[in-house]
């Protein structure tokens, strides 16, 4: 039996709203599936507005350039993250500051944050890892303290909360993923939720490709013009349709999942007298149960463990490079302090398999972990 890292969810409504979709002849951005998946997201997150995007990517992308980034400002950042935090602050020419994660979370650590802080810091940029939130108390008022922006890439953290708001409506923006290895998915899709009113109405006009066309099409214009800067960010309406049936799903999937991770914590508790590394949910906060991991002792084992669970049909991902020890991360940003820690994350960590209706297949994973490892 060959077992996947992921598997996109199916909850059987899908093909019945794409049916719907493709007999109204509505393909673009901005249908009725679109509108129903934005209305779903702004009323369970509590955002001032949820736009959808064809990927977390894009999200970030507009999140740049809603905070005006440009040549000579610096966005603070975790080392270890996905590619598309760096890129998008990269992409506006600022530069993005890699700092390091605490080890029991992966999460940023809000004094690396506070070290890594120069006259040039625009924003904080934090990734809410597994789907566990960071701890946002230290980041918030830090940067209320020093008038920066708080960017949070929730792109794992779906229905997560912190302090019992939902992870992506903590700072000024917030962004979130529909890409297939995600809880929710649409094979690729995001979204920016907006939580501060000074961004609502550029949000607007960069996801209408820099137009005005959301006052026009309210009626408000008679004709809709160029106004701004902006892309071709939105999510087209067969994407839309397929994620509506996930959102209504959406609690039956995070539950599921939520099972499924905490049968794993169980099932490995005595990997600790070995030292193997597992999650930790911080008290305050719920997870998703977006991923499970180990951390292994060296290098050299988590190589062979993944080698041995590949011989056994099981995939077993390593995860992030550190973004500042690449050769983009080295031309385009910088690291700040000391970052032990994202360096023995990165060459240790492994993913096990975690998906919607997993079953059995979970029963092997167990087994197989427990005589490669226990």
């Amino acid at each position: 039996m060959r077992i996947p890292y992921s598997r996109p969810a199916q909850v059987g409504t899908e093909l019945g709203y794409l049916r719907e979709a493709l007999e109204a002849n509505e393909l673009s951005s901005g249908g009725r599936f679109g509108r129903r998946c934005e209305e779903w997201l702004k009323a369970r997150t509590g955002a001032r507005a949820a736009h959808l995007t064809h990927s977390a990517t894009a999200a970030l992308e507009m999140a740049a350039l809603l905070a005006e980034l440009g040549p000579g400002d610096e966005v603070v950042m975790p080392a270890f993250a996905y590619v598309s935090c760096a890129n998008a602050v990269a992409l506006r020419g600022a530069k993005p500051v890699f700092v390091e994660v605490r080890r029991e979370s992966l999460n940023i650590d809000p004094q690396a944050v506070a070290d890594a802080l120069t006259p040039r810091t625009r924003a904080i940029l934090v990734l809410h890892y597994a789907g566990v939130p960071c701890d946002m108390a230290p980041i918030l008022e830090l940067a209320e303290r020093r008038g920066l922006l708080v960017i949070e890439d929730a792109a794992h953290a779906l229905l997560s909360t912190w302090r019992g708001r939902m992870a992506g409506t903590l700072g000024h923006l917030g962004i979130l993923s529909f890409h297939a290895t995600k809880n929710v998915a649409c094979g690729e899709g995001g979204a920016l939720l907006v939580n501060d009113a000074r961004f609502a109405e550029r949000a607007e006009r960069l996801l209408c490709k820099g137009t005005d066309r959301a006052d026009f099409l309210r009626g408000e214009r008679p004709r809709y013009v160029w106004v701004d800067l902006g892309s071709s960010f939105a999510l087209g309406e067969l994407a839309a349709a397929f994620l509506l049936a996930q959102l209504e799903a959406a609690d039956e999937i995070t539950r599921e999942r939520r099972a499924q991770w905490q049968r794993y914590h169980e099932a490995f508790r005595r990997l600790d007298e070995k030292s193997i590394g597992r999650p930790t949910v911080p008290a305050g906060v719920e997870h998703n149960g977006h991923i499970y991991y180990l951390v292994l002792g060296t290098p050299e084992e988590r190589e062979r463990f993944i080698a041995a669970m590949r011989a056994r049909g099981i995939t077993t991902p390593f995860h992030y490079v550190p973004l500042d020890d690449t050769p983009a991360g080295r031309r385009l940003g910088r690291a700040a302090g000391s970052l032990a820690e994202t360096r023995h994350a990165a060459a240790r960590l492994v993913r096990l398999p975690l998906w919607h209706g997993m079953g059995e297949a979970q029963d092997a994973v167990i087994a197989a972990v427990l005589e490669e490892l226990g």
